[in-house]
């Protein structure tokens, strides 16, 4: 894990990056202009320029944040990495929000149950990959020993068990239960996620699992996971509908100009420098 420090750099990074992208400012013009506003006691101002110089070399910035995983925990790689496909429907946009709001996260002292469920949640909401997508997770250096393997197990197993009972089974209160009804303990867990989020997970069984990462978040205090915002229909209404006025105003114009007596004016629609076609007499 980095010193708090350098996750505060990052979760402005990030924002200023969505800021500059926003208003039209090419990604590699952004990067420059916010490695002079990075704290300079900090790694970040180095880790842009190694960005900046992959960037202008091969466009990409995904690939240099995989080499400097030892700054960039491979979550965030795998992030960029999607929204720089040209197949992927994964924006830059989406890719900087959900990456702030990961920095946040882990500046507040992030517990691995949460930022796991955080770090699931970005991958269903937005159809990314799980196999890739979680065996980054696994690597991040916020789990130990024991969640890397229940991560690497819990990505084979999902899509075939149900997401409740995945998380319930390593739960605290699984082994409370376990417990009180007299059975063993050995071959289960490990008990990585604590009772409250056993009880929700059990009380979210066989539900749609949108409704488990909600109640998830609104009881765990993990970052709400930014969403894609549709695009606003009624932004375009306004000049379609000037446009069409304009187009109602010149025919009502060409009316009044037939119903006088010198009847409609056509020269002006003929192209300057040529003359009109003018049928043979013969």
């Amino acid at each position: 894990m980095l010193d708090r420090s350098e996750y505060i750099e990052q979760a402005y990074l990030f924002k200023l990056l969505k800021q500059r992208t926003d208003d039209g400012v090419p990604m590699q013009e952004a990067l420059e202009h916010a490695a002079q506003e990075m704290l300079a006691t900090t790694n970040l101002p180095m880790a842009i320029s190694f960005l900046l110089t992959e960037l202008k070399h091969a466009g990409l910035m995904g690939t240099a944040m995989r080499r400097l995983s030892h700054y960039f925990h491979p979550f965030q790689s795998y992030l960029v990495e999607e929204a720089e496909l040209d197949t992927g429907r994964f924006s830059m946009d989406t890719a900087l929000q959900i990456l702030e709001a990961d920095a946040k996260f882990r500046v507040d002292q992030a517990t691995p149950a949460g930022l796991f469920l955080f770090q699931l949640e970005v991958l269903s909401r937005n159809r990314l990959h799980y196999d890739r997508g979680l065996l980054a997770v696994s690597q991040d250096p916020i789990y130990d020993d024991d969640w890397s393997r229940w991560i690497l197990k819990f990505r084979a197993e999902i899509g075939l068990v149900d997401l409740a009972d995945l998380l319930f089974l390593v739960s605290k209160e699984y082994e409370r239960r376990l417990l009180e009804a007299g059975l063993p303990t050995e071959g289960k867990g490990p008990f990585l996620f604590g009772d409250k989020e056993g009880r929700i997970a059990m009380a979210n069984r066989r539900k749609d699992p949108l409704y488990l990462f909600g109640a998830m978040q609104r009881h765990l205090g993990y970052p709400a996971v930014p969403r894609i915002v549709p695009p606003d229909p009624n932004v375009e209404l306004v000049p379609q509908l000037a446009r069409r006025i304009e187009r109602l105003e010149s025919r009502l114009h060409l009316l009044e100009q037939e119903q006088k007596s010198s009847g409609i004016d056509i020269t002006k629609f003929y192209e300057k420098g040529k003359s009109a076609w003018l049928p043979d007499d013969s």
